[in-house]
């Protein structure tokens, strides 16, 4: 009998293992799937939880609810992998779990302490973060006592799970203080690496402008270098300062260390693979999807989804020694929450930025493309269930994998 392993049971592990368990013939594999947590967390969720419109069951739910029938379940940190051997390492009890084909879903995390100073005395206190569920929660208490000033919303570096994500929550803080009559005792300032709001020059000329329109400061093209939280100053490599009352920072994103640590990762732990396939640019048995994959595309949700589509398609004619023959065009498709009941939607590949139009049904939406609605606030609610109850499960979703240009205009 064949065996796959796939490693993380997160978003793109979760989806695979049930797609994977519904193609394989269970006669002939195996699969198994290894995670070091028991929880699994819907992490789109943690951007309102500060806010208080999500509660923290709101983003949290057994993983062992999401696996199929059928697939082993290990609980364990990953030790090492050994792509010589086909083997994997686990930190529990020192077991070997040997593989036919691996697939790497290990993901992203935060990692605060790279950035000097940041974790020094005033973590969690007038420094936070939002992208854990700890720090969201965190956030939420402070939020609910504080008195106003500068808060500095900062990106340390390129790149990072969910690129829109910062964009929300300053567009949700605005909305926020509104509604507790306090905006007028709050400064808003986005800092951030990149010349402008976003990637895209469309998107980041219209969220450029919201931005300004909700007298949000901007200050683009910053690499921090350091904290110096006794001074509550933000400082570039230029030595440029930000100073702030409340740092709201999105840490330095980084792979899963067990992936530097067995010799198949970047300088920040990402699996360099084909952006088509997701095949190893090492070994032919290895894949690597969602977060754990260094694509040339974001760091979120919808890419996994619209990257498992894909994948599964052609890793069925990979094991039949077949060419993997359908690529994958780097979509992905984000719903940008702009504060007072509206949002965005942006849909964009490798190739192409984001348009104007109409989505998912040409000319007729009901969402619509770069341009603020409260159809799209909506459909950014919704998608907690969906993703809940069909995406996780990995049940078809009434959009296609692969980017349309239809009902777009340029």
């Amino acid at each position: 009998m064949k065996k796959l392993l796939i490693l993380g049971a997160g978003t793109a592990g979760t989806i695979l293992a049930n797609k994977l368990s519904h193609e394989l013939n269970p006669d002939e594999w195996r699969i198994t799937i290894v995670d070091q947590d028991e929880v699994h967390y819907y992490q789109p969720g943690f951007l309102f939880i500060p806010f208080g419109i999500y509660g923290e069951n709101d983003v949290r739910k057994p993983k062992r609810d999401y696996i199929p029938p059928g697939v082993d379940v290990i609980l364990s940190e990953i030790e090492l992998i050994e792509p010589d051997h086909n083997r994997v390492r686990l930190a529990k009890d020192n077991r070997i779990l040997n593989y036919d084909v691996l697939i790497i879903a290990t993901g992203t995390t935060p990692r605060p302490e790279e950035t000097p100073g940041l974790t020094d005395g005033q973590w969690r206190k007038s420094i936070h973060d939002f992208y854990t569920f700890d720090g969201a929660v965190a956030l939420a208490r402070h939020l609910r006592t504080w008195q106003g000033g500068r808060l500095v919303l900062n990106i340390m570096e390129l790149p990072y799970k969910c690129p829109v994500a910062p964009l929300e929550f300053i567009f949700l803080a605005d909305w926020y203080f509104h509604e507790h009559g306090m905006r007028d005792k709050v400064d808003l300032t986005l800092v951030t690496p990149l010349p402008g709001a976003f990637t895209k020059p469309r998107a980041a000329g219209l969220l450029g402008n919201i931005l300004e329109e909700k007298n949000i400061n901007l200050v683009p093209e910053f690499y921090p270098e350091r904290v110096e939280p006794e001074r509550n100053v933000l400082i570039s490599f230029d030595e440029d300062e930000v100073p702030y009352d409340l740092l709201v920072t999105v840490p330095v994103n980084m792979g899963a260390d067990v992936i530097g640590r067995s010799g198949l990762g970047d300088e920040l732990n990402y699996v360099p693979v084909d952006k088509h396939t997701f095949q190893s640019k090492q070994y032919d048995n290895i894949f690597a999807l969602g977060d754990a994959a260094a694509l040339p595309t974001s760091k979120a949700g919808s890419v996994a989804h619209f990257a498992a589509e894909v994948f599964v398609e052609n890793f069925l004619r990979y094991i039949d020694g077949q060419e993997m023959l359908v690529p994958f065009d780097g979509h992905a498709n984000c719903f940008i929450e702009s504060g007072f009941g509206k949002g965005i939607l942006i849909d964009f590949n490798y190739d192409v930025e984001p348009l104007p139009g109409k989505y998912p049904l040409p000319g007729i939406g009901p969402f619509s493309l770069l341009q603020e609605s409260e159809m799209n606030h909506w459909g950014k609610m919704m998608f907690r269930w969906l993703y809940w109850n069909t995406l996780l499960k990995g049940k078809e979703m009434p959009i296609a994998a692969q980017m349309s240009m239809a009902g777009k205009w340029s």
